[in-house]
């Protein structure tokens, strides 16, 4: 190859050359992927079973005694877990909220995915709070032991939560019939139960409560498994 054939082709190389880095400097970088969100302390489940005596499950003491049985099975019995349940008044004793026994908040799931960052946020106290929602849902709403619950359309379908409470997380009115089950110690065919759908899933808007879905037809273990649960809690660490 003559001497000017090889400046011509060695001058067109650096041409390219530099015109590829140049290409490449102007290209931007991609943008770094973003954090993930941190993973919260385990602070709410559902019950991974009930005590199997339908809706007696001993008064709230029975209850929350449940609860932190199972979260201590699991390596959380550190902290205070209280159900999710709400009792009407009798004889004398003032109606509890189950709102008012579950602590400030936030909770997490058992694998740190937030469930709500404050009583007033799972309930949906405010418009924006309401438009949001919280995440009590069929994919959040995992057991002590991150097993999920068996939902609509499972088998068997275990999706009805005992709470005994309205949409806001407070007490039936006094002269509002018995949604409790005699505030949990009656486990006989009559009698209901307040319960709320973990999956949010029904024919009808009030099924899709978490919370205040429809009363059971009885008070009995037959009983709430009929209209499609198992006698499982909410627990929320109320610490």
């Amino acid at each position: 190859m003559k001497t000017s054939h090889r400046i011509a082709v060695s001058a067109l190389l650096i041409g390219v050359l530099s015109l590829a880095g140049l290409a490449q400097a102007q290209t931007p970088a991609p943008a770094p992927a973003p954090a993930a969100a941190p993973a919260g302390p385990f602070s709410f489940f559902v019950t991974s079973k009930g005590l199997g005596k339908g809706a007696d499950l001993g008064g709230l003491a029975g209850a929350d005694a449940h609860c932190q049985k199972l979260a201590a099975a699991v390596g959380a019995g550190d902290k205070t877990w209280h159900a999710y349940l709400s009792t009407q008044p009798e004889e004398g004793k003032p109606a509890v909220n189950a709102r008012d026994r579950i602590g400030a908040g936030p909770w997490f799931n058992v694998k740190g995915r937030l469930i709500a960052n404050s009583v007033s946020h799972l309930h949906g106290d405010v418009h924006e709070e309401a438009r949001i929602g919280n995440a009590v849902n069929w994919a959040t709403a995992l057991t002590e032991k991150g097993d999920p619950v068996k939902r609509a359309g499972d088998t068997p379908n275990e999706h009805d939560i005992l709470t005994g409470s309205l949409p806001d997380g407070r007490a039936f009115a006094t002269e509002s019939p018995d949604r409790t089950c005699k505030n949990y110690t009656s486990s006989a065919a009559d009698g209901a139960v307040q319960l709320g759908h973990f999956d949010r899933t029904g024919a009808v808007p009030t099924a899709l409560s978490w919370n205040s879905a429809h009363p059971s037809r009885g008070c009995g273990q037959a009983n709430l498994v009929s209209t499609g649960g198992a006698g499982l809690l909410y627990c929320f660490a109320a610490n």
